[in-house]
Protein backbone atom coordinates (compact mmCIF):
# COMPACT_ATOMS: atom_id res chain seq x y z
CA UNK A 1 0.00 0.00 0.00
CA UNK A 2 2.78 2.42 0.91
CA UNK A 3 5.91 3.54 -0.83
CA UNK A 4 8.38 5.67 1.07
CA UNK A 5 10.11 8.75 -0.28
CA UNK A 6 13.84 8.61 0.48
CA UNK A 7 15.91 5.50 1.02
CA UNK A 8 16.81 6.35 4.62
CA UNK A 9 13.15 6.57 5.62
CA UNK A 10 12.81 2.88 4.78
CA UNK A 11 15.04 2.26 7.78
CA UNK A 12 12.89 4.34 10.14
CA UNK A 13 11.99 2.70 13.43
CA UNK A 14 8.83 3.23 15.45
CA UNK A 15 8.52 2.97 19.22
CA UNK A 16 5.60 0.76 20.27
CA UNK A 17 3.70 1.35 23.51
CA UNK A 18 1.27 -1.08 25.06
CA UNK A 19 -2.24 0.18 25.84
CA UNK A 20 -1.00 1.55 29.19
CA UNK A 21 1.53 3.79 27.39
CA UNK A 22 4.50 1.70 28.50
CA UNK A 23 7.36 1.27 26.01
CA UNK A 24 7.23 -2.27 24.67
CA UNK A 25 9.38 -2.71 21.59
CA UNK A 26 10.77 -1.11 18.42
CA UNK A 27 9.48 -2.16 15.00
CA UNK A 28 9.94 -1.10 11.38
CA UNK A 29 7.90 1.63 9.74
CA UNK A 30 5.99 -0.66 7.35
CA UNK A 31 4.82 -2.93 10.13
CA UNK A 32 3.82 0.04 12.27
CA UNK A 33 1.69 1.53 9.50
CA UNK A 34 0.07 -1.85 8.88
CA UNK A 35 -1.03 -1.98 12.53
CA UNK A 36 -2.44 1.54 12.34
CA UNK A 37 -4.33 0.92 9.08
CA UNK A 38 -5.90 -2.25 10.57
CA UNK A 39 -6.99 -0.28 13.66
CA UNK A 40 -4.80 -2.40 15.92
CA UNK A 41 -2.79 0.66 16.95
CA UNK A 42 -3.04 4.43 17.04
CA UNK A 43 -0.39 7.06 16.37
CA UNK A 44 0.93 9.08 19.28
CA UNK A 45 2.19 12.55 18.38
CA UNK A 46 4.19 14.50 20.94
CA UNK A 47 2.91 18.07 21.01
CA UNK A 48 5.68 19.33 23.30
CA UNK A 49 7.93 17.98 26.01
CA UNK A 50 5.12 17.01 28.34
CA UNK A 51 1.97 16.13 26.35
CA UNK A 52 0.83 14.13 23.35
CA UNK A 53 -2.19 13.51 21.13
CA UNK A 54 -3.74 10.31 19.79
CA UNK A 55 -4.68 9.72 16.14
CA UNK A 56 -6.23 6.94 14.14
CA UNK A 57 -5.23 6.55 10.49
CA UNK A 58 -7.83 8.94 9.08
CA UNK A 59 -7.23 11.73 11.60
CA UNK A 60 -3.45 11.35 11.15
CA UNK A 61 -3.94 11.66 7.40
CA UNK A 62 -5.91 14.90 7.93
CA UNK A 63 -3.23 16.26 10.26
CA UNK A 64 -0.56 15.31 7.74
CA UNK A 65 -2.29 17.42 5.08
CA UNK A 66 -2.01 20.43 7.38
CA UNK A 67 1.59 19.66 8.22
CA UNK A 68 2.47 19.36 4.56
CA UNK A 69 0.98 22.77 3.89
CA UNK A 70 2.50 24.66 6.81
CA UNK A 71 5.50 22.70 8.16
CA UNK A 72 6.49 20.07 5.63
CA UNK A 73 10.18 20.31 6.48
CA UNK A 74 9.58 19.15 10.07
CA UNK A 75 8.48 15.65 9.00
CA UNK A 76 9.57 12.69 6.94
CA UNK A 77 6.94 11.57 4.45
CA UNK A 78 5.34 8.38 3.17
CA UNK A 79 4.07 8.73 -0.40
CA UNK A 80 1.03 6.82 -1.66
CA UNK A 81 -0.73 7.00 -5.02
CA UNK A 82 -3.30 9.51 -3.76
CA UNK A 83 -1.72 11.34 -0.82
CA UNK A 84 1.35 11.87 1.37
CA UNK A 85 1.31 11.07 5.07
CA UNK A 86 3.79 12.01 7.80
CA UNK A 87 5.99 9.25 9.22
CA UNK A 88 4.94 8.42 12.80
CA UNK A 89 7.55 7.92 15.51
CA UNK A 90 5.41 6.37 18.25
CA UNK A 91 2.36 4.10 18.11
CA UNK A 92 0.21 2.62 20.86
CA UNK A 93 -1.30 -0.85 20.65
CA UNK A 94 -5.00 -0.69 21.42
CA UNK A 95 -5.55 -4.22 22.71
CA UNK A 96 -2.24 -5.21 24.30
CA UNK A 97 -1.23 -4.71 27.93
CA UNK A 98 1.81 -6.98 28.21
CA UNK A 99 4.71 -5.50 30.17
CA UNK A 100 8.14 -5.21 28.55
CA UNK A 101 10.50 -8.11 29.05
CA UNK A 102 13.15 -7.43 31.67
CA UNK A 103 16.06 -9.05 29.86
CA UNK A 104 18.50 -7.87 27.22
CA UNK A 105 19.01 -10.30 24.36
CA UNK A 106 22.49 -11.78 24.11
CA UNK A 107 23.34 -11.17 20.47
CA UNK A 108 25.99 -9.56 18.27
CA UNK A 109 24.07 -6.31 17.82
CA UNK A 110 23.78 -5.72 21.55
CA UNK A 111 27.41 -6.69 22.17
CA UNK A 112 28.63 -4.19 19.58
CA UNK A 113 26.31 -1.53 21.03
CA UNK A 114 27.42 -2.22 24.61
CA UNK A 115 31.06 -1.70 23.64
CA UNK A 116 30.27 1.25 21.37
CA UNK A 117 31.97 -0.43 18.39
CA UNK A 118 35.25 0.08 20.24
CA UNK A 119 38.01 -2.52 20.49
CA UNK A 120 38.26 -3.37 24.17
CA UNK A 121 42.03 -3.83 23.95
CA UNK A 122 43.36 -0.86 21.95
CA UNK A 123 40.38 1.43 22.59
CA UNK A 124 39.95 2.46 18.95
CA UNK A 125 36.51 2.67 17.32
CA UNK A 126 35.86 0.66 14.15
CA UNK A 127 32.99 -0.09 11.74
CA UNK A 128 31.16 -3.27 12.67
CA UNK A 129 32.61 -4.99 9.61
CA UNK A 130 36.11 -4.50 11.01
CA UNK A 131 35.36 -5.86 14.48
CA UNK A 132 35.11 -9.39 15.82
CA UNK A 133 33.93 -10.82 19.12
CA UNK A 134 36.65 -12.17 21.37
CA UNK A 135 36.33 -14.63 24.25
CA UNK A 136 38.31 -13.03 27.09
CA UNK A 137 38.99 -16.46 28.49
CA UNK A 138 39.27 -18.64 25.36
CA UNK A 139 36.87 -21.53 24.94
CA UNK A 140 39.85 -23.86 24.82
CA UNK A 141 40.58 -22.77 28.40
CA UNK A 142 37.00 -23.18 29.55
CA UNK A 143 35.64 -19.72 28.80
CA UNK A 144 31.94 -19.50 27.97
CA UNK A 145 29.89 -17.47 25.52
CA UNK A 146 28.31 -15.02 27.95
CA UNK A 147 28.11 -11.28 28.62
CA UNK A 148 31.08 -11.17 30.99
CA UNK A 149 33.41 -13.16 28.75
CA UNK A 150 32.93 -11.61 25.28
CA UNK A 151 34.19 -8.25 24.07
CA UNK A 152 34.64 -6.42 20.78
CA UNK A 153 38.14 -6.67 19.35
CA UNK A 154 39.74 -5.35 16.19
CA UNK A 155 41.48 -7.78 13.85
CA UNK A 156 44.97 -6.69 14.93
CA UNK A 157 44.30 -7.11 18.66
CA UNK A 158 42.37 -10.34 18.20
CA UNK A 159 45.25 -11.81 16.21
CA UNK A 160 47.79 -10.63 18.79
CA UNK A 161 45.82 -12.15 21.67
CA UNK A 162 45.23 -15.46 19.88
CA UNK A 163 44.08 -18.33 22.09
CA UNK A 164 45.37 -16.77 25.29
CA UNK A 165 43.93 -14.81 28.18
CA UNK A 166 44.68 -11.08 28.25
CA UNK A 167 47.19 -11.67 31.04
CA UNK A 168 49.00 -14.34 29.05
CA UNK A 169 49.11 -12.04 26.01
CA UNK A 170 50.22 -9.05 28.16
CA UNK A 171 47.12 -7.11 27.09
CA UNK A 172 44.65 -5.11 29.20
CA UNK A 173 40.90 -4.70 28.81
CA UNK A 174 39.83 -1.06 28.81
CA UNK A 175 36.70 -2.00 30.75
CA UNK A 176 35.30 -5.11 32.38
CA UNK A 177 32.55 -6.73 30.26
CA UNK A 178 29.17 -6.93 32.01
CA UNK A 179 25.57 -7.63 31.08
CA UNK A 180 23.75 -4.34 30.33
CA UNK A 181 20.90 -3.41 32.65
CA UNK A 182 18.90 -2.06 29.69
CA UNK A 183 19.08 -2.50 25.96
CA UNK A 184 22.22 -0.66 24.76
CA UNK A 185 20.90 -0.17 21.20
CA UNK A 186 18.30 2.36 22.35
CA UNK A 187 21.00 4.95 23.02
CA UNK A 188 21.98 4.85 19.36
CA UNK A 189 18.45 5.88 18.40
CA UNK A 190 18.08 8.60 21.03
CA UNK A 191 21.14 10.40 19.68
CA UNK A 192 19.16 11.15 16.50
CA UNK A 193 16.69 14.07 16.45
CA UNK A 194 14.27 11.88 14.50
CA UNK A 195 13.59 9.85 17.65
CA UNK A 196 13.64 12.56 20.33
CA UNK A 197 9.89 12.08 20.90
CA UNK A 198 10.65 8.63 22.35
CA UNK A 199 12.32 10.01 25.46
CA UNK A 200 9.20 10.91 27.42
CA UNK A 201 7.92 7.33 27.16
CA UNK A 202 11.09 5.68 28.44
CA UNK A 203 10.52 4.76 32.04
CA UNK A 204 13.78 3.20 33.19
CA UNK A 205 11.97 1.16 35.83
CA UNK A 206 10.53 -0.95 33.01
CA UNK A 207 12.62 -0.14 29.95
CA UNK A 208 13.89 -3.12 27.99
CA UNK A 209 12.96 -2.83 24.33
CA UNK A 210 12.83 -6.00 22.25
CA UNK A 211 14.09 -5.35 18.73
CA UNK A 212 12.39 -7.26 15.93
Amino acid sequence: MFTVAGGQILDSQVLVLNKHYMAFRIIGLRRAMSLVVRNLAEIISCDDGASWSNYDFNSWRELSALKQTFEADTCDWISTVNFDIAVPRVIRLLFYDRLPRQTVKFNRRNLFARDGNRCQYCGKKFPTSELSLDHVVPRTLGGGSQWDNIVCACTKCNTKKGGRTPEQAHMTLIQKPVKPKRNPVIHLHLNHDRYKSWKQFLDHAYWSVELT
